[in-house]
């Protein structure tokens, strides 16, 4: 883009035809016959070349260097305007080990893993949500930071789609992943007496703690210290659970049964250390509900993007051109001549 005169060329090269016409205007002079700026409108007009109205010549030149003009695309560019909204900083912690295959919920008749049963639950909270800052974090027996915090929720939901079981190590490492989810909220801008505002984590594991370097203990009072409340959802059922066994192409082939292994009390103990709530998800259902009441936390301002409009200025010359070229036709058409009887 372009600037000119305070306002904005989309299309600057269509100028160029303006050095055009100094050019056609010589060697309209040169030749022994002179004709028109626009070829053959003295035959459109009826009259000859001879005839022609210098009028008519300039109000056509004009039309033309309007019409390039407009070609341009002008805009009058509006200031920059800074808008606020309310909302929330939110990093979700998603545990996809191997444990979350375990099918022990249901949608429409089917049975459905763990990992099946939060991902639409996610999807439906995040689109719930359009004015807040959300991050991911995946973790096993490692955490990994999948999105950071941002506003582009469409782009969020691909993220949230690719999480499946072996995305990351298998494990549960449920304190690397608070430690990590806490620092993803580390942002001194959001800080308040060195306590987080309007920031809070979600943590959702089946599992207890068999890997990582961070406890859970030492993530929570982390997070305490930061001032980042953290809820906690435990999902899956208690007692054995099914879990589907693959052959070495993948293929499902059975079930085994095992032992659901998830540590409430961690969890409990976590979410009471940092302002949080602890609640228990057996199924899509209830999983959903946990983060319906999630929604009741405290909103805070966060700046949007600035936005600069474009308002487009080239219907004012389009119009002032064909009213120009209407002058030309008028002013060089033959004037009637009585024809005597």
């Amino acid at each position: 883009m372009t600037q000119l005169f305070g306002w904005t060329l989309t299309d600057p090269a269509w100028l160029l035809l303006l050095l055009a016409l100094p050019l056609v205007s010589r060697l309209r002079t040169r030749r022994a016959r002179p004709v028109f700026v626009i070829p053959f409108a003295s035959r459109w007009a009826g009259i000859d070349d001879a005839r022609r109205s210098p009028l008519a010549t300039v109000a056509a030149t004009l039309a033309i260097a309007a019409m390039i003009v407009a070609l341009a695309r002008p805009q009058r560019i509006d200031p920059k305007e800074q808008r606020t909204q309310d909302g929330y900083d939110i990093v979700m912690a998603i545990d996809i080990s191997g444990s979350m295959l375990a099918e022990d919920g249901e949608r429409a008749g089917r049975r459905i893993s763990r990992i099946e049963a939060v991902k639409p639950v996610i999807d439906a909270f995040v689109a719930r949500r359009p004015n807040d800052r959300i991050a991911v974090v995946a973790f096993g027996g490692r955490a990994y930071t999948l999105a950071p915090l941002t506003t582009d929720h469409d782009w969020l939901a691909q993220q949230v789609n690719r999480l499946h079981v072996g995305l990351v190590e298998d494990g549960t490492a449920v304190g690397d992943a608070l430690a990590l989810a806490v620092a993803r909220l580390d942002q001194p801008a959001r800080a308040d007496g060195g306590r987080r505002q309007g920031g809070f984590v979600v943590l959702l594991t089946d599992g207890a703690t068999n890997a990582g370097v961070t406890s859970p203990a030492d993530a929570a009072a982390l997070a305490a210290r930061e001032g980042v409340p953290v809820y906690t959802i435990g999902t899956g059922q208690s007692g054995f659970v099914p879990m589907p066994v693959f052959s070495e192409d993948g293929r499902k082939v059975g079930y085994q049964t095992v032992q659901s292994d998830l540590d409430e009390e961690t969890l409990v103990n976590i979410a009471t250390a940092t302002g949080g709530h602890y609640y228990r998800a057996e199924d899509a259902d209830t999983i959903d509900t946990a983060f319906a009441a999630i929604d009741r936390a405290n909103p805070i301002a966060i700046d949007a993007a600035a936005h600069r409009r474009g308002v487009d200025m080239f219907p004012y010359f389009v119009w002032p051109a064909l009213l120009l070229l209407a002058a030309a036709f008028a002013s060089a058409a033959p004037a009637r001549t009585e024809v005597p009887a």
